[in-house]
């Protein structure tokens, strides 16, 4: 008798997980490393709404994350930390929608030790700034427009033998605490619990916007997607006035 009931209460959980899982659908996200402090907070929101919806997301620097689209990776919607890709995936058939801004991020200057950010970008130089951390320039949009506010800081050249490279802009941030005097960072993840012990004009400040071209980050919804009406409804807040909000909360612009 044990083991018929045991059998039967096995069988009515099977049942039960498999009543869950017919209404639970999954939306694959690629999404840039500077998204990933606002992620949580964008997924809860939209949990409000899509209860049964389990949103999966894949943090890497926007080029690897195109590239591993381009080799087939599986993926409803990527969100890039800048428009070139998406809008190379777009033009190559792996995307159904044009590339759309969903935000602008902006770059800011980190250090665990105070410094002099009155002196903005020749602060790079100072003796005391032995290694400079910032995110691959080839792959990591954040980490181009790092190189780019150092070269049209006229610096780059002084400092370049300084310059340690993460794999992305979250990593960044781990090498600037972790390997580094001072580090270019999304601004986005100052909004960060971990991070917010640290106090602007003396751990960290942001990086004179005219010294690099604005970061706008597009959105688009993938080939895969296009029949997930889960990852459409995903890619539609995204760009509604409940995540821009959210994204402000982070330090973003929004269009």
């Amino acid at each position: 008798m044990k083991t018929i009931q045991s059998i039967k209460k096995i069988t009515l959980v099977v049942l039960m997980l498999g009543t869950v899982n017919l209404f639970a659908y999954n939306v694959k996200i690629a999404l840039a490393a500077n998204v990933a402090y606002a992620i949580p907070k964008l997924k809860a929101e939209f949990k409000k709404d899509f209860p049964n919806t389990k949103v999966q997301v894949t943090l890497s620097s926007s080029g690897k994350l195109a590239a591993m689209i381009e080799s087939g990776a599986s993926y409803d919607i990527f969100m890039s930390a800048n428009m070139k890709y998406p809008q190379r995936l777009y033009k190559d058939k792996l995307a159904v929608t044009k590339p759309v801004i969903y935000a602008q991020g902006a770059l800011a200057y980190l250090s665990d030790k105070k410094q002099d950010f009155s002196k903005g970008i020749k602060l790079t130089l100072e003796k005391n700034i032995k290694k400079i951390a910032l995110a691959n320039p080839r792959t990591a949009p954040y980490g181009k427009a790092s190189v780019e506010a150092l070269k049209n800081g006229g610096v780059y050249k002084q400092v370049v033998k300084k310059c340690v490279y993460a794999s992305s802009i979250s990593s960044a941030v781990t090498y600037t605490l972790t390997a580094a005097d001072l580090g270019f960072i999304a601004k986005s993840s100052l909004y960060s619990p971990g991070l917010k012990k640290f106090k602007k004009g003396i751990n960290w400040m942001e990086v004179n916007p005219k010294l690099y071209t604005p970061i706008s980050q597009g959105i688009v919804l993938l080939n895969q997607g296009k029949n997930n009406k889960n990852a459409k409804a995903f890619y539609k807040f995204i760009l509604s006035s409940k995540a821009k909000k959210i994204f402000k909360d982070f330090g973003y612009k929004v269009p």
